[in-house]
């Protein structure tokens, strides 16, 4: 209505839309007799005078006045009105069916369905249907059924006839779910999965995510290289260049403390790799072989390769009885091995030069990995079917979202690009702030639905960037050397774990989380 007085500090709604769409939600949500109340109040119907019309003649069967009205309706696409006359005609056919006059059901099929400017299977089902209809000589519709099918149908040209002749279901909750949505959306710090409240306008404080150190763990002799939540969030495991690695038990109350050390290999410890399931570790030994492990036990349950195997790197499928690992070895590329060390496949040969990183997409479907210092190599491990994303620097490390849709990468030039999966994308997403130009850095996805991307830095600091935003949120001092790796717990979104050259491990929490006094763990 074009007169329609306005509404909001802003003029922006007009009144008979906004009481029209909370007449509709009334009614959705059963307070039928406040909505008729408010349409009498009001002067204003739910429904058009137009669907009015249409749905009065489709209850007593005035199929001629239905296709009269639906033509002459304005700003109908040629597609939508003829979609909404087929299904009339269908309803129409199957009582004339019903009916036994077959002759008119088929000349309206002729005639008038056939002129339809729709799907052509759509046209030659209808024509099967009829067939079968007279084949099995079904017995009359009765009317209660005639009653239902008409309701239906009213149901479906509801669906289909666009505002204002008909509102768009739920509309009222539509709108205001969006409202909430893009309030959560600007929230930078939005970490909480509580239902947001309709009686304020949300906006979360940094208090949400992990700013604070609330733990020191010094177990480690040597520089720590690499630290990962377990996929339940009950455990930690790092590894250093003291040849160790380390499985810690994160409790309920936060607590972190030792589980297992676990002592084998001969050389620095430089990745860890936990099973969907939990029950086992991989670790990879600085140009050396990679180790499984039992977790509850901490004990070494197979050795994979030999002394001159190479490993960059590890991955699970999501069965936990497949794994992966990529050799910096041209020749070696990439395996597949079961827990027992049998080669169920293998990637070598020219196209598979030396391997820097590779993950396992959570979901299974596809191995990526980094190849040739600045390439990204997406395998649909079904299909084989591949591409390749060239970057314009060398790239340290790779980490995937928990949902199997993205991924970001670390380079030395002092950027973290997110990519998607899929291939959509024609230009990543550019994370900065951080420094990195020597060493292997490495970032992780955190947070409520992986909102956050927090990296290590080589000035000794922690970077956190809320997804949605190219510059940095916090900054994390504690460290006194190069942060190498950090890892958030997923299920516990306001816990952050990160390893550094000092020898030492940080545990992050809220700035309201309860303080443990840092302790040398023995």
């Amino acid at each position: 209505m074009e007169g329609s007085p306005r509404l909001g500090p802003k003029g922006l709604i007009k009144k008979h839309e906004f009481v029209r769409i909370l007449i509709q939600c009334l009614y959705s949500i059963g307070y039928e007799k406040s909505a008729s109340c408010l349409e009498l109040e009001s002067g204003i119907s739910c429904k058009s005078d137009d669907f009015q019309l249409l749905e009065s003649q489709i209850s007593s069967g005035n199929w001629d006045g239905c296709v009269d009205t639906l033509n002459a309706i304005k700003d109908l696409t040629d597609d939508t009105r003829a979609a909404a006359l087929f299904l009339v005609f269908k309803q129409c056919l199957l009582e004339y069916l019903s009916c036994g006059d077959d002759k008119l059901a088929v000349a309206i099929l002729q005639k008038e369905v056939s002129a339809l400017q729709v799907d052509r299977d759509k046209v030659h089902n209808l024509a099967r249907s009829i067939l079968s209809w007279k084949e099995v000589e079904q017995s009359k519709i009765d009317d209660n059924a005639v009653r239902e099918l008409r309701k239906k149908l009213s149901q479906e040209l509801e669906k289909w006839l666009p505002s204002p002749i008909t509102l768009p279901e739920h509309r009222l909750e539509h709108l205001v779910e969006t409202a909430v949505l893009s309030q959560i959306d600007s929230c930078m710090y939005h970490n909480l999965s509580d239902e947001v409240s309709l009686y304020a306008d949300h906006s979360c404080s940094r208090d949400q995510i992990p700013t604070e150190t609330v733990q020191i763990l010094t177990e480690h002799k040597n520089e720590v290289w690499f630290v990962q939540f377990s996929n339940n969030g009950e455990y930690l495991a790092s590894s250093s260049s003291d040849c160790t690695a380390i499985i810690w038990k994160v409790p309920e109350d936060g607590r972190v403390t030792l589980k297992h050390t676990l002592r084998s290999h001969h050389n620095p410890v430089s990745f860890v790799a936990w099973s969907p399931d939990d029950s086992k570790l991989l670790t990879c030994g600085n140009v050396e072989v990679l180790k499984l492990w039992d977790v509850e036990t901490g004990t070494c349950k197979h050795t994979f390769g030999d002394p001159g195997f190479i490993v960059s790197s590890c991955a699970w499928f999501p069965d936990s009885k497949q794994l992966v690992c990529g050799s910096s070895d041209p020749e070696k590329g990439i395996y597949m091995w079961d827990c027992d060390g049998n080669e169920l496949k293998a990637w070598r040969g020219m196209r598979m030069p030396k391997i820097l990183d590779l993950a396992v997409t959570p979901d299974g479907q596809n191995l990526i990995s980094i190849f040739s210092d600045k390439e990204i190599r997406i395998l649909n491990v079904g299909t084989n079917a591949e591409r390749v994303i060239s970057e314009d620097h060398s790239i340290t490390s790779l980490s995937i979202s928990e949902d199997s849709k993205f991924f970001i990468v670390n380079l030395n030039s002092q950027e973290i690009h997110m990519w998607d999966v899929a291939g959509e994308w024609v230009k990543p997403l550019k994370y900065m702030g951080h420094k990195q130009s020597k060493y292997v850095i490495r970032s992780c996805f955190g947070g409520l639905n992986s909102t956050f991307i927090a990296s290590g830095s080589e000035n000794a600091q922690v970077y956190i960037w809320n997804r949605r935003n190219s510059r940095p949120i916090e900054v994390l001092r504690g460290h006194s050397m190069t942060v190498n790796c950090v890892s958030w717990n997923h299920r516990r979104p306001q816990m952050l774990a990160s390893a550094s050259d000092d020898h030492s491990i940080r545990i992050w929490g809220s700035s309201l989380s309860i303080k443990i006094q840092p302790q040398k763990l023995s």
